[in-house]
């Protein structure tokens, strides 16, 4: 008879071991998933925006990372941090409004301190051709105020003009190209009163390409147009270009009847 078989013990079974098997397969799955959806540790340095203190702080990308909001004190805006003028700033005063047209009153002197200019004004009128005359051509010192248009100060585009230079050498306006924005150009009037014009703007223009509305024409305010020759020089036809500084009033002195 042949000796029985002994039972196995139960946790030595095949059906134990799969079991158990199965059971920790879970709990690393599990507990994997779940260390993958925790935060990173604290001090964990990642790309994205810079703190204050100079490290990195975890951001989406285009995001502030946190501690680094442009404003956090209360009122400030995602803009960035409100600035408050300075006393000196707020005590700032405004610019002066622009003085009020003067009435006529024709030119007798031009001064533009910047280039070493004092020179006697003359009237001009227009020519046969209906062009703007020049100052005589022996006699560099004076310039030519146009006499129909504005005089000093009054509304309107005034015009000025003197030469580059004579037979006997450098003129009135030999130094006008060196003129700058910002420049004072003076002109004293007969009865007293000086209109004082800031320069805007230089420009040099082809005579056969001159843009007469731009220069000539009225903006509606006092304003100064001081021109000469420029560009390249020929013997037979003079030089090619006028060289214009473009001025506006922006202030007068003296009081009428004063000398």
């Amino acid at each position: 008879m042949a000796p029985r078989r002994r039972r196995r013990p139960w946790y030595r079974t095949r059906a134990y071991r799969l079991t158990r098997t199965l059971v920790v397969t879970v709990a690393l799955v599990v507990g994997g998933v779940w260390w993958a959806g925790d935060g990173e540790p604290a001090g964990t340095v990642a790309s994205g925006a810079v703190r204050d203190d100079g490290a990195a702080s975890r951001a989406p990308a285009g995001k502030a990372g946190a501690g680094h909001a442009p404003d956090a004190r209360p009122g400030g805006d995602a803009r960035g941090p409100r600035r408050h003028p300075s006393p000196a700033a707020r005590g700032t005063a405004r610019p002066a409004p622009p003085p009020a047209p003067l009435p006529r009153s024709r030119a007798v002197r031009l001064r533009i301190a910047s280039l070493g200019v004092d020179a006697p004004v003359i009237g001009l009128r227009l020519d046969r051709q209906r062009r703007l005359a020049a100052p005589p051509v022996d006699d560099p010192k004076p310039v030519g105020w146009y006499t129909d248009g504005p005089t000093p100060g009054e509304r309107g585009t005034a015009l000025v003009v003197g030469h580059r230079d004579t037979r006997t050498g450098p003129a009135v306006f030999a130094p006008l190209e060196r003129i700058r924005p910002g420049a004072r150009v003076e002109a004293r009037r007969v009865d007293g009163r000086t209109a004082v014009y800031t320069v805007d703007v230089v420009r040099t223009y082809a005579k056969a390409q001159f843009p007469d509305k731009e220069v000539y024409g009225n903006r509606g305010r006092p304003e100064l147009r001081l021109i000469t020759c420029g560009g390249a020089y020929d013997h037979r036809t003079g030089y090619a270009a006028n060289v214009i500084a473009f001025a506006h009033l922006t202030q007068i002195l003296g009081r009428a009847g004063a000398r």
